[in-house]
């Protein structure tokens, strides 16, 4: 913990206001406790900051148990509720609320810092799953010690160290934590990660978690140094928000590449996860589309409109119409979503289908609802209307006329994707060999 005591007292000015955010786990009440230490060494005025995410029953004792700490130890605490979640993506939502929820309370007390717990495991997680998913240059490199926010910084202090060490900190100190059960479940992807992956990789070396972080920061050198270069060559290729097709196809293909990710980044900003390196692949097929005009739907209702010699992005209102795609390997819905076929999942929710070849007749279609269309639900006798599946699942009017509905070459439907499963669903123990995935 030395570095991170040395850290500390070298960034933050004597008499700051610092946010340090803090779930009640083991990693955020290690650092709140940390900071705690070195109060009135630096005469800091200290701020919790706390989200009470709203989804577990545990939720609420855990934000007990962290005021009851800040009353003990005299730290202002601050807490929130997300009352209710609209996106598919639950992490997603969730991250997004939290940060401005956290900015707030920075400007609040007009703080210079706002602290997070994320260590050097975390790091070398979140770096291994974007390799395997695909990003920017930029999300390659996982997360920086050190972000400027313009009017705060954000700062993970233990970036460098281990959880271990976090583990040991604790038990040294006698600070007491709470335990999130569903960190142990195999569902979520950075589980999986955390608990199978990482640990055979420290097995190679046990100090491998300082070569990820020297690896992210050179990441982040090359993409600053390439980011200059973008912000150069952006004057005349992205001009006025519309992207100029001609003198696009002028520069080096890494550079192509790079000013797409610049206009991802900047339209998606915190909802950068949504981005994966397929995306900007789509954007660049339809600049060098032979098509006039053409378009093509991103995450978030965003849409990329090629009109002759130029691209531009904005934001559409889901049009009422119907369509029907042939499912191949990977579609992009007029809804902002996807469907893909993928090779393996753990998910068992209605995001994800499993299908065998031998019930059903391919190719697969994807299509909006048709007047009567009815589907044999997964545990349940007989068939349901699709009309009733949607008025069940509060989906506004709007909505249902584009949802998708996955059917095969009979006209059987298969999968109302984010809804509903047929009686073709495969249990992971049952044979298939489709497996496909909306997100």
């Amino acid at each position: 913990m030395e570095q991170v005591y040395k850290f500390l007292k070298e960034e933050i000015q004597y008499g700051d206001a610092v946010v340090v955010c803090v779930s009640g786990g083991p990693d955020s009440m290690a650092l709140l406790h940390l900071v705690n230490s070195l109060k009135e060494n630096l005469g800091i005025y200290l701020i919790c900051a706390h989200v009470n995410h709203n989804v577990r029953k545990e939720s609420a004792e855990e934000k007990i148990f962290v005021e009851r700490f800040c009353h003990q130890n005299k730290i202002c605490f601050e807490s929130m509720m997300i009352e209710e979640y609209g996106d598919d993506n639950f992490h997603n939502e969730a991250r997004t609320k939290r940060y401005h929820y956290f900015a707030t309370i920075v400007r609040k007390y007009h703080a210079k810092y706002l602290l997070t717990a994320h260590h050097g495991d975390d790091l070398m997680e979140t770096v291994l799953m974007r390799l395997v998913r695909g990003s920017t240059l930029r999300g390659y490199s996982g997360f920086s010690k050190i972000v400027d926010m313009q009017d705060y910084k954000i700062m993970r202090p233990f970036i460098e160290i281990t959880k271990e060490e976090i583990l040991k900190y604790n038990k040294k100190n006698a600070i007491s934590f709470v335990q999130d059960a569903s960190n142990q479940k195999d569902v979520y992807t950075r589980n999986r990660f955390r608990k199978y992956i990482v640990p055979e990789i420290r097995k190679e070396d046990a100090k491998v978690h300082q070569k990820f972080y020297k690896f992210s920061k050179t990441l982040l050198e090359y993409n600053d140094y390439i980011e200059k270069q973008v912000e150069k060559i952006l004057k005349t290729v992205f001009i006025q928000q519309v992207l100029q097709i001609d003198a696009y196809l002028k520069q080096e293909h890494i550079m192509q590449m790079k000013i797409i990710y610049h206009i991802l980044e900047n339209i998606y900003q915190d909802d950068l996860m949504l981005i994966t390196d397929h995306h900007a692949e789509l954007i660049d097929e339809l600049i060098h589309s032979k098509k006039a005009n053409a378009s093509i739907h991103l995450p978030n209702n965003i849409k990329a409109i090629k009109s002759y010699d130029t691209v531009s992005f904005s934001l559409f209102e889901m049009p009422v119409s119907s369509y029907e795609i042939e499912l191949i390997q990977y579609i992009n819905l007029p809804n902002g979503k996807n469907i893909e076929f993928v090779k393996e999942s753990e998910d068992t929710s209605n995001f994800t289908c499993r299908l065998s070849s031998k019930e059903i007749a391919l190719p697969l279609h994807v299509r909006t609802k048709l007047e009567g269309d009815k589907m044999k639900v997964k545990g349940m006798l007989g068939s349901k209307k699709i009309k009733d599946i949607f008025i069940d699942e509060k989906i506004p009017l709007k909505e249902r006329e584009i949802h998708p509905i996955v059917v095969d070459s009979n006209d059987t439907i298969v999968w109302i994707p984010g809804l509903k499963k047929s009686k073709f669903d495969k249990q992971s123990t049952e044979f298939y060999d489709i497996i496909l995935k909306y997100y």
